[in-house]
């Protein structure tokens, strides 16, 4: 192996050791406040307003989930016609199928294993709700329902989700790309809006 390679090999595995830092040190401070704020808000929730929040965390992580599959699925030819002709996201899809490994980790294992551990907590919140409004005779058996149910809704979005990310990625991808242009050019549009008041 050259000095030129070996240099570049460390280089490499300097670089993918701060992304798992990087990646350990973000899922542990988005986790612990999600978990935390959720946490807040069920408990003075009711139980259908706790399930509804409880859907939703469900419903982030299957959405995420599609996200990463589209981006490891799509190919990249279309976005460089579009970026051609300068179709708004075409340019950020671009960017996300070249980066397609960390996009696919961020949303698939980042977000998805956070929502895994936020609904399970949510879950629970949820169970010791029903046990403090009514009587059971096995407080066990709401826990093991709420799980289920959880689990359920979970995995069977996903196995939807993804089916649907395989078959439509090219339009997803172009989708989360438009959402980032947009994202980018927030700036730019109140500025312009600024400027035709004056």
């Amino acid at each position: 192996m050259s000095t030129k390679d070996a240099s570049n090999s460390k280089k490499q595995r300097n670089k993918t050791s701060r992304w798992v830092l990087t990646v350990f040190f973000v899922t542990i401070l988005v986790s612990g406040t999600i978990s935390f704020v959720s946490d807040e808000i069920m408990s003075q929730s009711g139980i259908a307003v706790a399930f509804l929040i409880l859907l939703i965390i469900v419903l982030i992580g299957i959405i995420f989930d599609i996200i990463g599959v589209a981006v490891t699925s799509a190919d990249e030819t279309p976005f460089h016609s579009m970026a051609a002709r300068k179709v708004p996201g075409a340019q950020e899809s671009i960017r996300l199928l070249r980066k397609a490994e960390r996009v696919s980790s961020i949303c698939n294992d980042v977000v998805g294993d956070i929502c895994g551990v936020v609904s399970g907590a949510a879950s629970a919140t949820i169970s010791a709700q029903i046990l403090g409004k009514f009587e059971f005779t096995w407080p066990m058996v709401i826990s093991l329902v709420m799980s289920a149910v959880v689990a359920g809704l979970t995995v069977g979005g996903k196995a939807i989700g993804k089916t649907f990310a395989v078959n439509s990625s090219t339009t997803i991808v172009h989708l989360v790309g438009e959402t980032l242009y947009f994202f980018h050019h927030i700036p730019d549009m109140l500025q312009r809006k600024a400027k035709n008041k004056r």
